[in-house]
């Protein structure tokens, strides 16, 4: 599941402002977690409660920078968490393009802002059907953030790399859905077409016992007006 980069931000702010942290993960690439040096905190004690918006932001190693990217993309091509092994201009390319190539080969992808089109492609992927329509919860705890326009864009800034993916990932999503929809009207009409082929047949099945049952009524009628 991908979501516009901005509210995805904000909600992990706001999670992490809560007092959340990702202390239990390993980060594992290539076989080993990353050095304190290739992955600073951003802070200092147990966790980063109460911390502002600008402190979220100001944190240049912050992991929720690039999330979505960085946890779609194979690391290992750009060196794991070793910014030094190569410029950043190249790291981010490869990053977005990994990333990009790997949404694609998936069967299934959603986008948090179409639940109804998620649950639709989730159905006609997997050939399943849920017991409920998702739901399309529009205010959530991000939506509840007022923001200015200047902070907005530092946001997108910060998560350049994410915005570029979304805008992929929803344009692709929506291919898929159309290609769906198509697929299904295009089954349907093959499956009515079939139905009123099976009953064409089924009358004219009917029909040629319908008349030798009124030839049999005729002849036996005719036989007893003749024995009268």
């Amino acid at each position: 599941m991908l979501r516009d980069p901005v509210s995805r931000y904000l909600s992990e702010w706001k999670h992490v402002q809560r007092g959340a942290t990702w202390k239990t993960s390993l980060h594992m690439c290539d076989g080993r977690s990353p050095t304190p040096d290739e992955l600073p905190t951003c802070y200092e004690g147990d966790d980063w409660s109460g911390v502002s918006l600008q402190e979220f932001m100001d944190c240049s190693y912050n992991l929720a920078n690039n999330r979505q990217v960085r946890m779609l993309a194979d690391l290992s091509l750009v060196g794991c968490y070793n910014l030094t092994f190569m410029n950043e201009s190249e790291r981010n390319v490869i990053l977005l393009q990994s990333a990009k190539n790997n949404l694609k080969n998936m069967a299934f992808f959603g986008l948090t802002e179409f639940q109804r089109k998620t649950q639709y492609l989730f159905e006609r992927t997997f050939n399943l059907k849920f017991i409920s329509p998702f739901t399309q919860f529009n205010v959530t705890r991000a939506s509840n953030v007022d923001i200015g326009e200047d902070v907005r864009q530092r946001i997108e800034e910060l998560n350049f790399l994410d915005m570029q993916l979304y805008d992929y990932a929803k344009d692709l999503f929506l291919q898929r859905f159309q290609y769906s929809k198509q697929e299904e009207h295009q089954l349907n009409r093959l499956k009515r077409r079939e139905e009123r082929r099976l009953l064409r047949e089924q009358r004219a099945h009917q029909w040629p016992r319908e008349e030798a049952a009124e030839v049999a009524v005729t002849e036996d009628y005719n036989s007893q007006v003749a024995r009268w």
